[in-house]
């Protein structure tokens, strides 16, 4: 978020206190609302600022609430970090005075996470969303992750928030190691890509028990409806760069507390939530934001974009949302 600028309101509630340098650090944090986690555009196989920030002022008009960038969708593992760090000063530079920044920082290491989210805070960053570390995975127990993750929690400069995406991982952050992490003030929420509603509704609990109101988001489309009803504070979800209208409207029935209307939503996003993430991947969500007269492009070697039949297959089920005019390529 540009300097000076404070969110309110759905947009953001924090508490903030006074650090060494005098700077305003953020003790706690609720976050409200869709976040999609952007790709990151690529021409001739570099990075493309001008087209992230023709993106980022397109997304201007749309109902979203801030961004995650340097994430899966991102493309994260695939750059390097002089990219990482441009990717970064590209969406401070551009984005809306009222838009949440959260930059991906995790790494393997505690020592490289550390110096990971100091560097995003320095850049711009409102919060820091921090994975799981899992490349050797029998090591990674409660035990050792809970150590982990207060160790960077306590070097944090701002709100943390866990990232639990056990597809790429095979790690998933469980209740009971979620209930230890989210007593430390850093930790502000977690972003939970498991699917699976239940364990967010148990999150939700375990905040609460712990004296927190933490920003519990869905990361998962198959989850989203539910998750909000349980009481999950927003969501960030790929498809909510291309049908960032839909993902409002079952934010807004959620919170009105219409089930049925928000299951109903969410049922009919689902095919083209599920085509851009777990069906087609990256390819697939690059196409759609191209079909939507974004800047989508190609992903980068050794992902490889789709082909022209699937391409077709995305654009109909964007269709049939009524994202695009039944006969036209170009976004309403």
């Amino acid at each position: 978020m540009p300097e000076g600028q404070w969110p309110s309101g759905t947009r953001g509630e924090w508490e903030s206190v006074i650090g060494a340098k005098g700077v305003a650090l953020y003790a706690s944090i609720m976050l409200k609302g869709s976040y999609p986690p952007i790709p990151t555009p690529f021409e001739e196989g570099r990075f493309a600022p001008e087209r992230l920030a023709e993106n980022l002022e397109r997304w201007g008009a749309d109902p979203l609430d801030g961004y995650v960038v340097l994430g899966s969708n991102g493309e994260a593992p695939l750059l390097d970090d002089h990219e990482r760090q441009a990717v970064v000063r590209t969406v401070y530079e551009h984005i809306a005075p009222d838009r949440f920044l959260i930059v991906g920082a995790g790494r393997e290491s505690t020592a490289a996470t550390i110096r990971s989210v100091k560097e995003a805070f320095d850049l711009g960053a409102d919060a820091v969303l921090v994975g799981v570390p899992s490349y050797y995975k029998p090591a990674m127990t409660d035990a050792t992750l809970r150590e982990h993750y207060l160790r960077v929690a306590d070097a944090c400069p701002g709100p943390m928030l866990l990232y639990s995406v056990p597809v790429f991982t095979t790690l998933p952050i469980g209740v009971p190691l979620f209930s230890d992490l989210i007593r430390h003030e850093r930790v502000a929420g977690i972003k939970d890509s498991s699917g699976d509603p239940a364990a967010i509704a148990a999150m939700v609990s375990a905040a609460r028990a712990a004296g927190r109101e933490a920003s519990i988001m869905v990361g998962s489309a198959r989850a989203l409806a539910r998750g909000l009803l349980s009481g999950a504070s927003g969501s960030v979800l790929a498809v909510s760069s291309i049908a960032p209208t839909v993902v409002d409207r079952i934010g807004k029935c959620a919170a009105a507390g219409d089930g049925d209307g928000a299951g109903r939503i969410n049922d009919a996003l689902l095919p083209l939530a599920e085509a851009v993430t777990s069906r087609h991947g990256i390819g697939g969500l690059k196409a759609a934001l191209d079909i939507r007269s974004f800047y989508g492009g190609e992903p980068r070697p050794p992902l490889r974009p789709i082909d022209a039949a699937t391409r077709e297959e995305i654009a109909g089920l964007m269709r049939s949302l009524e994202i695009l005019p039944p006969t036209s390529a170009c976004a309403p």
